[in-house]
């Protein structure tokens, strides 16, 4: 049904607010899905880009389970895509040593920096995080971060999993097990 003119403003306005409140969180989720910050912004664009066009008339509360169906989509595509693209460079192409060249502005010193005693705590409770939830498998990662990170609940966790309940519920409860044994040193 489309909008009448009064209402495509607010309509936009709110898909606008929606967007911008999900584009950090689903960006760290691509990040951590691929490992690689510029692929993750690919991902996240193109997913926002196709949620905008496919879903934007839709109901406001189908939203968020609805986009992460989309980001789910993509970054399952790019894992299928980078099996398939690893084969085939790593047969014609050797790696590269030059690609390791560390960037000046991240190494910069940030003054709004806690202290360095601080910055170890906080760097090594985040990289075992960063392991722990790149150690888990694909679902279990993903029923986490939708359930938790996200806040959706386990109808909306299920619809963007494409997946029962029960195996949204079961996901989770073997993520946060893992994610305990894992983490219980950082206590």
């Amino acid at each position: 049904m489309p909008l009448d003119r009064a209402e495509a403003p607010a309509a936009r306005t709110r898909l606008d607010g929606f967007l911008r409140g999900v584009e950090r969180r689903a960006l760290r989720m691509a990040e951590l899905s691929t490992g690689n910050r510029d692929e993750a912004l690919d991902l996240v664009q193109d997913a926002m880009l196709g949620f905008v066009r496919h879903y934007a008339a839709k109901p406001e509360a189908d939203w968020a389970p609805l986009f992460h169906r989309v980001l789910d989509s993509r970054l399952t595509d790019w894992h299928r895509r980078g099996k398939v693209r690893g084969r085939w460079l790593a047969a014609w192409w050797p790696a590269r040593a030059d690609e390791d060249e560390e960037d000046p502005i991240a190494l910069a010193e940030d003054p709004a920096e806690a202290g360095p005693l601080a910055r170890l705590a906080d760097a090594d409770a985040g990289q075992a995080l960063d392991a722990a939830l790149r150690a888990l498998p694909l679902r279990q990662r993903q029923a986490f971060l939708l359930r938790i990170w996200e806040g959706l609940d386990v109808a909306a966790t299920a619809a963007a999993m494409r997946c029962g309940e029960g195996s949204v519920k079961t996901h989770l409860w073997r993520a946060l097990n893992a994610l305990r044994a894992a983490l219980e040193p950082h206590r």
